[in-house]
């Protein structure tokens, strides 16, 4: 008789138990949660604007393509990737949650391209010790699955190329050719990233698929179109200037320098000031448009894994064009020729001039987004707020690509035809993209 209360009463308990357990609510707020923090780790880690571009395609695209397991409906990347396997199927017979095992992807292919491992094994631990709590074996199931999806794409990034870039020779400065690029101050840091028109493309069939047209031939005779250019960007800081704190275009160049690391220098010491890349921004931004959308968890997947592309693409295209070009940036002519006080008003980023990272990548994210989005979907860009800077409004994504491009020219890091070839070659290639993935807008 004892036996059989021992019995029932357990068998009453672990019923009890089993009603706590409740499905685990994982939201398209969680997936935002996630996108950040791997960008503070980014800007913590100091990656240069092309690798960054990297962290957020595979981290992203981890996530999309477990989300297409729960939702068929959802626009297939896979077969456009080269030598990409389709991801493990899921157990049909198992409690999976898919937008959990997604994070739990999102996460692990996070850790695996960052440096500071440990920041983000933090926030996941949070993660896991709540979701666990709410239900242990659909937690376990779930991450099980994300776990196995991470690995299975963890083998087709190692393919990309990046690894064997790590340990190809650093970029050669030392010329006679005026018009070659030179390191600049204040660090005079070596041209970053020289190989990374090698990196494996998502959707490119070459690097230099969307050459931009050329830049005005070098010359620093007084009225070529290349001399004039040089001169309109000296003009324009002292026009800028003269406006005072006031000025419009200085703060245009200020809210869209995106430069990850601004060293400033006081007496002997030197110190560096950390920002998010230009794909960052680009991020913020479509984290802005998916909240004012309302768009679900994988609405949300999508439209950053899209963006996402086209940022590390256009990084990949962008780069193979520097790296030919081997322009010299203002800065380094207007000191030596012109004025050896002059200054930008941004610090001049440290590779080549042409043509414009920012003006490339913002028109390739601008066309994807706005294919997602819409022709008119305004905005309020708080971005840049956590890095002191105020908000700016636009009336459409191609507005915001527009201001992103022409504050490089501001900025005094630019001339005039990597900004306008730039954005163009940009769009280029962002209308390739949305072609090549079959890129639908989203219902929302």
């Amino acid at each position: 008789m004892r036996i059989f209360f021992y019995l029932f009463f357990s068998a009453l308990i672990l019923s009890s138990c089993a009603k706590d357990e409740k499905p685990i609510v994982v939201s398209a707020e969680n997936y935002h949660q996630t996108v950040n923090k791997i960008t503070d780790i980014m800007v913590h880690d100091i990656f240069s604007p092309p690798v960054a571009s990297r962290i957020y395609a595979y981290s992203n695209l981890a996530a999309y393509q477990i989300m297409r397991q729960e939702n068929k409906d959802l626009v297939d990347f896979n077969s456009n990737f080269k030598d990409l396997q389709p991801i493990p199927e899921a157990d049909s017979t198992a409690n999976i949650n898919f937008k959990l095992a997604a994070l739990v992807a999102q996460i692990e292919i996070g850790k695996k391209l960052i440096f500071s491992e440990e920041l983000l094994t933090t926030y996941r631990d949070s993660l896991y010790s709540g979701w666990e709590k709410a239900n242990k074996e659909e937690f376990e199931t779930s991450r099980d699955y994300g776990l196995a999806v991470a690995n299975h794409l963890s083998n087709w990034i190692d393919k990309d190329n990046y690894k064997e870039t790590r340990t190809m020779p650093k970029y050669s400065v030392y010329s006679d050719d005026p018009g070659r690029w030179q390191p600049t101050p204040p660090s005079y840091m070596d041209g970053i990233e020289p190989h990374w028109p090698k990196i494996r493309p998502f959707t490119l069939d070459s690097a230099s698929q969307f050459k931009p047209a050329p830049h005005p031939e070098f010359s620093l005779e007084k009225g070529t179109a290349f001399y004039d250019e040089l001169i309109e960007v000296y003009e324009i800081k002292k026009q800028m200037e003269e406006k005072g704190d006031e000025s419009e275009e200085i703060k245009i160049a200020q809210f869209w320098d995106c430069n990850p690391y601004v060293s400033t220098q006081r007496g002997h010491l030197m110190f560096a000031t950390k920002k998010i890349t230009p794909g960052g921004h680009w991020m913020g931004i479509c984290e802005i448009a998916s909240k004012k959308a309302k768009l679900d968890f994988a609405q949300s997947s999508y439209a950053y894994t899209a963006t996402a592309i086209a940022l590390a693409d256009g990084f990949i295209s962008c780069w193979d064009e520097k790296y030919k070009s081997n322009l010299v940036r203002p800065e380094t002519l207007i000191n030596k020729y012109i004025d050896d006080n002059w200054s930008p008003v941004l610090q001049t980023p440290p590779f080549p001039e042409y043509s414009s990272g920012h003006s490339v990548v913002s028109g390739a994210a601008s066309i994807v987004l706005t294919k997602i989005f819409g022709d008119e979907f305004s905005f309020e860009d708080d971005t840049e707020v956590k890095y002191g800077l105020p908000i700016r409004s636009f009336n459409s994504f191609s507005h915001a690509a527009s201001e992103a491009a022409i504050s490089r020219l501001y900025g005094g890091i630019h001339y005039r035809s990597a900004v306008e070839n730039g954005i163009v070659q940009g769009r280029n290639l962002g209308n390739h993209v949305v072609k090549n993935l079959d890129l639908q807008p989203l219902t929302y």
